[in-house]
């Protein structure tokens, strides 16, 4: 399951744009990224493409 690290996202939207099935989303109050795990295929382009990092596996 990949999650956020609220401390490291900038809330950029670099995850949004390349999640293939609309699985990284920005929570606008916060502008931090999120994961939805519902959506995610886990194909890890988020977190390959993350500059800060902050998108990680938890098990």
């Amino acid at each position: 399951m990949l999650k956020v690290d609220k401390i490291k996202c900038n809330g950029d939207g670099v995850c949004t744009q390349v999640c293939a099935v609309g699985a990284a989303n920005l929570n606008v109050e916060e502008n931090k990224a999120f994961i939805d795990t519902d959506t995610c295929i886990e194909c890890y382009t988020c977190m390959n493409t993350c500059p800060q990092e902050a998108i990680f596996e938890e098990d």
